[in-house]
């Protein structure tokens, strides 16, 4: 049973550490249903942990992750939480899709094929279905005469929006992206962020969004949270954080980036 008052996502002092090295520090944070986050920062600020949490890639060490009033990483058992057991994980997490920044395409298989194969195994659809859901996808990101390709004869642009396509082909009520244009030759970017803008325009969609684009960030988000040694150091609208910057912290980060691009 799903809270629809609750957040999308709500990390609830959420902490992890390899060995000495703290990456995430009692992490608060709650993400409202639809609302597009940006989150940015400097390297090994924890930005893609948070990420990968929520994809149960990471095992968290403190708090709890809730996704649409559930936890995510526990279960309710005798009115307590317990960590949660791995078909209970993977049915909350379900409602998650994630695109990273390697495009992590089966190479043996076409677009098309790449972007069925979770929907018939996991979701259980008629293949004839799945393949008229990809196939409206792939024309939504713009490659349906690339259906038949395989992922050698495609472009960075181009694998980065079937592996969009191969993530939305899974339903999801959530759609994490990692660093999507870190890979691509700079003349590729555009192209992979048309189709984000689109998938905001189109798609009820909570999004949450690591980058390096600051340009980006500041059209598409609701929000952008500035990440500094595993803390939320400033969160704000994109007009206040990247015009009025408070944290010296942020105001550093930006006036170096923004020098950079």
């Amino acid at each position: 049973m799903t809270d629809a008052a609750a957040p999308m996502i709500r990390f609830e002092n959420v902490s992890k550490r390899y060995g000495p090295l703290t990456v995430l520090d009692g992490l608060n944070l709650d993400i409202a249903r639809g609302e597009k986050v940006s989150i940015i920062g400097p390297s090994g600020s924890g930005k893609t942990t948070v990420l990968r949490m929520l994809m149960t890639l990471e095992d968290i060490d403190d708090g709890v992750i809730w996704v649409e009033g559930e936890p995510l990483t526990h279960m309710l058992k005798d009115g307590k939480l317990i960590r949660g057991n791995l078909a209970h994980v993977r049915r909350v997490r379900s409602k998650i899709g994630m695109v990273f920044q390697s495009f992590n395409l089966f190479p043996h298989m076409t677009a098309l094929a790449n972007c069925i194969e979770a929907p018939i195994k996991s979701l259980g659809m008629r293949k004839a279905d799945a393949q008229a859901r990809a196939a409206e996808l792939l024309d939504m990101v713009g490659l349906s005469q690339k259906k038949d390709h395989y992922p050698a004869q495609l472009s960075g642009g181009q694998q980065q929006r079937v592996a969009i396509a191969r993530a939305l082909a899974m339903r999801p009520k959530i759609m994490l992206f990692d660093e999507v244009t870190s890979a691509l030759d700079p003349e590729l970017v555009g192209e992979v962020l048309q189709v984000i803008r689109r998938i905001g325009r189109e798609h009820d969609l909570t999004m949450l969004m690591v980058t390096h684009q600051m340009g980006f960030a500041k059209e598409f988000s609701d929000r952008v949270c500035f990440f500094y040694q595993g803390k939320i150091c400033e969160q704000g609208t994109p007009d206040a954080l990247f015009g009025a910057p408070r944290n010296e912290r942020t105001q550093q980060f930006l006036s170096a980036v923004l020098e950079a691009g």
